[in-house]
């Protein structure tokens, strides 16, 4: 390939398109290896991994080609931007991306709730275990309030036993020393009048008489006259002067 680079001296301009014919032969060869990579690649795998096999492919073919040293042109660096397919192509690829997009933000929805409704039921469910633990203390506190009633009680129904029979036995002892007591005075009393009648046996007849003629004075109400007949007078002297009878052992 000959290129032109000459200039017409009067207008200062190129006489032919050499720039023009180097874009085109460089256009050309790296469309040329691009295809060969493409050609054999998917077109998913194109499109992610495309972009650095395509610029190895181009920069290998572009240094092997005899054409750009003849004509004074050496590749340093070959740069390959991105590799989009047609806008058809383009949009046909769009919908399952935009659809996977969809699933894992529907994914992503879907696992906050059930995250959501997994907090909510661990949090129901110590709500439920702290009620159930709490009825259990209740039922515990009730049990042992019941326990504790029935232990009052019986210790105060001991209580109540026991002070009914120390008052039992307090009142059999003041019974019995009653009993003792009534025997004892009755048996002095018994003795005190079996001692009062064996002394009046003893006592002669006017003794006794002039014992409860002195009873009957100390008995009656105050006299302060008192007038006696000479018939009473004669028959008590007639009595005190009578002889006691005599008795017999």
């Amino acid at each position: 390939v000959r290129l032109d680079f000459s200039v017409d001296p009067d207008s200062g301009v190129w006489r032919g398109a050499p720039l023009e014919q180097i874009a085109t032969l460089l256009t050309e060869t790296a469309q040329q290896h691009t295809l060969d990579v493409l050609a054999r690649t998917p077109l998913a795998g194109a499109l992610v991994d495309g972009v650095a096999a395509v610029r190895e492919r181009v920069a290998a073919g572009l240094a092997g080609e005899p054409r750009l040293p003849a004509t004074g042109i050496e590749v340093v660096a070959v740069r390959v931007v991105a590799i989009r397919p047609e806008a058809e192509v383009e949009r046909a690829l769009r919908t399952p991306a935009r659809e996977q997009i969809q699933q894992e933000a529907d994914r992503a929805t879907y696992e906050r709730r059930a995250v959501a409704v997994e907090r909510e039921r661990t949090i129901a469910e110590n709500e439920l275990a702290s009620q159930i633990e709490l009825a259990r203390r209740e039922e515990q506190l009730v049990e042992q309030r019941g326990t504790n009633t029935r232990r009052e009680a019986e210790e105060s129904a001991a209580a109540d036993g026991v002070r009914a029979e120390a008052e039992a036995a307090r009142t059999v002892r003041l019974a019995r020393a009653e009993a003792e007591s009534a025997r004892e005075v009755g048996a002095a009393r018994a003795e005190s009048q079996a001692a009062w009648l064996r002394v009046h046996g003893e006592v002669e007849a006017a003794t006794l008489h002039a014992l409860a003629a002195t009873r009957l004075a100390e008995n009656l109400p105050r006299i302060d006259s008192l007038t006696l007949s000479p018939d009473v007078l004669t028959g008590l002297l007639t009595k005190l002067g009578r002889p006691a009878p005599e008795t017999r052992a």
